[in-house]
This record gives C-alpha cells, structure tokens and sequence, in this order.
C-alpha cells in the first residue's frame, strides 16, 4: 500500500535525476537553499528533485515542473566562494507527485513512492532489452568518445537492469524532456524499450556526425582548422572551469598531508594533460575519488545505554548475548569518550534467526550510518582492497565504497555472509580482510586503488556466517564468535504475535480490519506448517494466511469489522500439514530408545532400534550413518561384551548372535558421538530382554570404559524431549553447567538426571524390579575372562 509523504523540493535546471545517481548539485536559488536546510534539519537530508519544464523560469511553480522526480538523500554540502552550495546527493526511488504548497520560503511537495512491479514470465524478454541496450551503448560510446573509459566500465558493470537502464539515460546525453520520458515510466519493460529507441537514435546522429568528421577532414585545410579551433575553445573553456572547481575543491577538503600532497601532484599531472585523453579521464576519476571519501567525518554516537537496550528490546526479541556484548561496546565508548576500538564481531547461526537485522538495529541503537557488504560469492581479492590503477576500468574495493556510501569514516559496516567466501586464480579474499579485521593493523589500510592509508579503527564491523566451521582460521582468529542458537517454539510464537503479525497485517493491507490470529493458530503454524531454526517461513505461513484472506474479503464484498483466524481456520486456509511431531514411545519396549539430536534446524527426537537375532556375532548399522556414529556401534557393543558378567550374559554371547543396529529414517544422514548412551542402552536392553521405559530420552557419548562425555546442544535437545511429551531426559553430568540456557517454561516440566557412567544409565532407563542391585559388580578385564593364560 503506497503511503503519501510531505518533503521539501529543490527545482533542476536542464538536468533530470534518477534513482541510484550520485552526483553534486549546485544550489544558488534562495528557495532551494532553504528547502535544503529543511531537508537536513527534519528530514535526515531527504528532499524530492523535480526537473523544470522551463529552464528559464527562475521561480517554477506546479506548472513548470514535471510531475514524476526523484527521492533523494543530501549527504554533503560544502560552500563555494560565491555562496552557493554544493552538495552530493544519491537517488532513492522515483516518486508522483501528488501536490505542491507553496510554503513560507521553499516548495513543499506530497509525493507517493512509485516502485516497479515483478513479473517472472517477462524475464526472458527484459533480457534481451538489456543485452541490446548495452549493445547499442557500447557502439554509442566508441563512436561519441564523450564518455569516460572509466565511466563505461562502470556502467557496462552494474547487473541491476533498473539502475542500468537509468545511470545509461542519464549518461548519453539525451534532452531533459527525453531524460524526463525514461524517469517517468515506472515499469521496467516500457522503460527499456523507449531507452532502446532513444539511444539508437543517437547512435545514428552519432554516425552522422563521424561522416561528417571525415567529409570535413577531406575539405580545404583552412576551413577544417578554423571549425577546430572553435571547437577546443569551447572544451578549453570548460576544461578551465573544471580546473578551477578541482582546484578549490582540493583546497578546501579537509585531507590528511598525505593524501593533500597526491592530490596537488595528480592535479598538476591533469592540467598538462589533454583533456579528451584517456589518461585525463584516470587521473580525474582518481582525484575525485579521494575527494569523495569522509576522511576526518565522523557521526556522533549516541551513547545512552538505556535508549541502546531499549531499542534493542523493541526491535529483536532474545538474543540476549549478542545485546549483552553490544551494550558493552557503548559503555567501552562512553568511558573513553569515544576513543575505544570498535570491536569485530561475528553473529554465527542458522538462517533467519535476526543476524542480519540485528546489525540494523545495532547502527540504529548507536546513531551511525549503516552500509551492509554482501560477500556471498566473491572470489577475488580485488573486491576487498579495489585494483590498481594500472588496470583499465579499476575501481576501489567494497570497504572504500562502503566508506563514500555512508558518508562518515566510523559507520557500521556489516560484512554479511563471510563464510560464503571462496578463492581461485584471482587471490584469496578472506585474506585480503585480515588487514581489514585487525584493529592493529586497520588505522593505515591500504586499499590498491585509493593507495593512501585509511584509519579503519573506529569502523564497528560486524560480521554474519551460517557455519563457523566454513570461516578461515587466521580470519576467526580476528573475530570475537557470538553464536545465536534457534529459536525454540515459545520464543517463535512471541515473535509472531510481536512482529511477525503486526508487519504481515500492515503490508497485506489488513490492519484496519483487526485482523487476529489465535495462539492455537500460530502455535499450529509453527509445528505443522514450518521446521527451521529461524522465522522467516513462518513470517511466510502468516503472509499466506493474510493473502487469501485479502482475497476472500474482496471476493465477497462484506467487510467485518473483526477476522480471528483459529488453528481450524488456518488448517483450511494452507491445506494439508507439511510436518508432523515425531512422537515418542507410548509403550516400555524392548530394544527401543529414544535418543536425542540436533539439525539444522533445532533439536529432534531419534529413536534407536536394536534386535539380536540367532546368528554367528555380526554387527550390522543401517540408517545412512557417519562415520563417527558407526564408531559410536561400535564402541557400545565393546562396552556391552566387557560388562557380560555382570549383565548375566555368556561371556561368548556376541559369537551366537547377530545384533542389528537401525536408525528409522533412513533417508536422512545422521552423525556425531551424542547418541552413544542410547546404542548402549538399546544393545543391552536386547540382550537382557529388559525393556526400555518410553518416558526416558537421553543424550551423551560413551567410552570404552563406559564413561559418558559431554554433549553440545543440550538447549535443543531437551525442547525437543518437551515437545514430544518426554518427562525424564538423562544427560552428562559435565553438561550440568548448560542447564540455565534451558527455558524455564521447559525446565519446570522436565526432569534432568545427570549421569557419569553407563551403568547409572541403564538403572534409570531399564525397567528393572531392583534397580539399586543392577550391575554391582565392577567392570574388569581380567585375564580369565579374556581367556589369556600365562605359560
């Protein structure tokens, strides 16, 4: 649903603005100084440009400008000897407009936001409209040669066709009335369509025009030298301008000596140049790169603790560590008065528990500008530290670009996905941010393009990854790890009554109609409609169940005031159930147990099945078992033959039968030690034919000695016990210390029995008459029981 906005409007004379342009304005009109103040002082730099149908007109009104502008956001403003402004301004999004007040002292305009639709069947067909523009625009490049080398790598590089399509219009030289065609059409489809008309178009005045340049070569030579002559006089003229504005720009800017001292050399190095050359057109590219970046600009940090927590709390439920570790930094901040180094964290954990949301909420608590840098895929180094300069088309790498986009040297910089980094021929990326990563080393980084020292250290990194055991050793080495664990299904269902409904009912068009949904509902939602770590299926589920009831309302044409979508309704609305619960035993039975484990998606129950059959001592595993589970069997059964006396077995008992090891669900891969004391149990329950009580889970590794070691996950190992109705969970004692980040809601319903060894297993989870008197006897590996004697 569009929403109406009011923001102040600054007049374009002769130029028309797209969204994702970066570019500097010079603003003189009193009316446009003004609706500049404006914009930075209430509306954190946001102002809508609108191109004037008349250039001339010195105070436009609704008639004279076009009703279709841009969104944009004023980073920088610096005032020129004249006492004009020159400010850089970045695009946002295309806007309507809708009306225009005159104010006291500026415009004011009501803009709606006008964003492109989607549509997955006109793919193939947007393709071929971008792969002949970009045809057609490197043809017009050649031919015009008034564009920049540097500027058509830049352009032929951007993968977005939107703002492809919209940084070509804005660069091949079209009137505004033809610039302003190509902004005022929303859909991607029409738009590129009538870029390919007008750009081919120039293509052929630009053919024209190299015809003309050659019959005129042929011409007499007095003629072809008076046309040139006037011709450079004019570049000259603009050159000169340039110069001038360069000149002032250098001056003006705030550099460290260094960085002064490359730029008056690279300066001097272009005005000897010819201004149509190549090499002018580096050198220019460089110098205004280096004046671009926020060197010496910092935002101010908002160190109120109180605010910081608050804002964390509203904006994330749980992950208490990470706003532990976050409110700490403030506090580091706040005592030494910002002088602290910001800390590198990483947020490691399982897709769509908040990591990248939080770093949002982390910038937001803090007051600083925000830039996230996705590095999924990246696979050259240069995309870390840029290319040199030597290389045609270089460009600086992501953390200097992250740099200009926030406009301060000390934003939030999140590094999202740093475990999806891999390497080939092109260098190692991972190790390309160590320096970038050190706070020893990143006061004076270096990034290859730039080739000035950069201060880093009062950058806040912060870092995601899925898996920690995918990040490099030397890179972790510079990471402080916090690990974020899923949600269990309480905290889903607070999530989904506090945000995830709310946004869903918002963006769906239903909040009017107070719409609800039961706790039964979402409760229903999370254990039968979704299986993840995270939330964003379930966010999905709610969506689903808010579209179609968008579409029944319309369908019938009533409204009521008042929907509640009950678990029953749900169920109607999303169909059949995708997951059911995996239920435990109901019944004591003989050689099953039930084991616990963790996924990708939290805990689960495992059951374990063993059978001895009549046989000659083989041991068989199935249930697609790693290696480290097969080790597990293994174990177990050495364990069971050195404890057959006291379990009144044979001591022969493995050569007269065959014991059978299965985990069902057998599709699925299952590894890791954890199930150990649950193979034990299972292969003495079917020796001894002593059932096992179906109300016990349990979870640890066993040694050959019978010891049982600690286990990770116990968190998502007992809810999955308490979702499906287990009582008693026995565990390592050494897990004794994990026990308070289990839920309360969990631990009042759960009974924990700590145990060192197997044998105490075996008495709490065998059906046993006397349970104190079972397995007395202490575990030996005498001689004569072994058959070995001494001669």
């Amino acid at each position: 649903m569009s929403t109406t906005r009011t923001l102040p409007v600054i007049p374009l004379r002769g130029m028309v603005f797209f969204p994702g342009m970066v570019a500097p304005l010079f603003v003189g009109r009193p009316r446009s100084t003004a609706a500049l103040q404006t914009a930075r002082r209430d509306h954190d730099g946001q102002v809508i440009l609108l191109a004037q149908i008349n250039a001339r007109e010195n105070e436009p009104g609704v008639a004279d400008l076009y009703d279709v502008g841009c969104l944009a956001r004023v980073d920088r403003i610096a005032q020129m000897p004249d006492e004009s402004v020159k400010v850089t301004v970045e695009g946002i999004c295309r806007v309507q407009l809708q009306s225009l007040d005159e104010g006291d002292d500026h415009l004011v305009a009501n803009v709606i936001e006008l964003q492109p639709s989607t549509d997955e069947s006109l793919e193939a067909e947007l393709a071929a409209l971008v792969k002949r523009v970009r045809q057609a625009f490197e043809q017009f490049a050649e031919m015009s040669r008034r564009i920049p080398v540097q500027k058509i790598a830049h352009l032929l590089s951007i993968e977005d066709p939107s703002q492809f399509c919209d940084m070509v219009a804005a660069n091949i030289g079209l009137k505004v009335g033809e610039r302003q065609q190509i902004l005022a059409k929303v859909e991607l489809l029409p738009r590129l369509i009538r870029l390919v008309e007008l750009i081919e178009a120039e293509l052929e005045v630009a053919q024209v025009e190299q015809r003309i340049r050659g019959t005129g070569r042929r011409r007499s030579e007095v003629t072809a030298e008076t046309v040139t002559t006037n011709a450079q006089g004019e570049d000259v003229d603009e050159f000169k301008n340039e110069m001038a504005e360069l000149a002032r720009a250098i001056e003006t800017k705030s550099l460290p000596q260094e960085a002064k001292e490359r730029l008056e050399r690279e300066f001097r190095k272009l005005k000897m140049m010819n201004p149509m050359s190549a090499e002018a057109g580096v050198v220019r590219t460089y110098i205004d790169w280096v004046l671009s970046l926020p060197w010496g600009e910092f935002s101010e940090d908002k160190l109120d603790i109180k605010a910081a927590q608050k804002i964390l709390d509203d904006e994330h439920y749980g992950l208490e560590k990470a706003k532990e570790r976050i409110l700490e930094y403030l506090a580091v901040q706040r005592l030494t008065k910002g002088q602290g180094k910001g800390p590198i964290m990483c947020l490691v954990g399982p897709p769509g528990v908040g990591k990248t949301s939080l770093a949002k909420s982390v910038a937001h608590s803090t007051g600083r500008k925000f830039v996230r840098i996705s590095l999924g895929g990246v696979r050259d180094e240069a995309e870390i530290r840029g290319h040199r300069r030597t290389y045609v088309g270089a460009l600086p790498g992501k953390i200097i670009h992250a740099l200009k986009k926030s406009g301060t040297s000390n934003p939030v910089i999140l590094l999202d996905e740093i475990d999806k980094m891999s390497m080939d021929f092109r260098g190692d990326p991972s190790s390309a941010l160590l320096e970038v990563l050190d706070p020893e080393q990143n006061e004076a980084f270096v990034d290859h393009y730039i080739d000035l020292d950069y201060d880093l250290s009062k950058v806040l990194f912060l870092a995601t990854a899925n898996f920690l055991q995918a990040i490099p050793i030397p890179l972790k080495d510079r990471l402080e790890i916090i690990e974020l664990d899923g949600y269990t299904e309480l905290d889903k269902l607070q999530i989904a009554q506090q945000y995830l409904v709310p946004r869903q009912l918002r963006d769906n068009g239903l909040a009017d109609l107070k719409m609800t949904l039961t706790e039964e509902a979402l409760t229903t939602l999370i254990r039968s409609y979704t299986r993840e770590a995270g939330v964003r299926s379930l966010e999905r589920q709610i969506g689903a169940i808010c579209r179609k009831t968008a579409r029944e309302i319309l369908s019938t044409k009533r409204k009521r005031k008042r929907i509640k979508i009950d678990a029953k309704r749900a169920k109607k609305l999303l169909g059949v159930e995708r997951f059911t619960d995996k239920p435990s035993e109901q019944e004591d039975r003989v050689g099953i147990v039930n084991g616990l484990a963790v996924t990708a998606v939290g805990g689960d129950l495992l059951h374990v099945e063993v059978a001895a059959l009549p046989g000659k001592g083989k041991l068989t595993f199935t249930g697609k078992l790693g290696d480290v589970m097969q080790e597990s069997v293994q174990a177990a059964m050495s364990y069971v033959r050195a404890r057959a006396a006291a379990l009144d077995l044979d001591r022969t008992f493995y050569e007269q039968v065959d014991v059978h090891v299965h985990f069902p669900e057998g599709a699925v891969p299952k590894d890791g030690p954890s199930a150990g004391i649950a193979i034990c149990t299972g292969l003495v329950s079917a020796l001894t034919r002593f059932a096992v009580r179906a109300d016990v889970a349990m979870t640890g590794e066993v040694t050959l000695r019978g010891r049982v070691l600690a286990i990770g996950g116990l968190k998502q190992k007992v809810i999955a016990a308490h979702r499906a109705g287990i009582r008693t969970v026995i565990v390592p004692q050494d897990n004794q210390r994990h026990v308070d980040d289990i839920p309360d809601e969990v631990r009042k319903d759960i009974e924990l029995v700590f145990v060192e060894h197997v044998d105490d297993v075996l008495r709490h989870a065998l059906r046993l008459d006397s349970p104190e008197d079972f397995l007395k006897q202490p575990m030996t590996f005498s001689r004569d029981y072994l058959g070995i004697y001494a001669h």
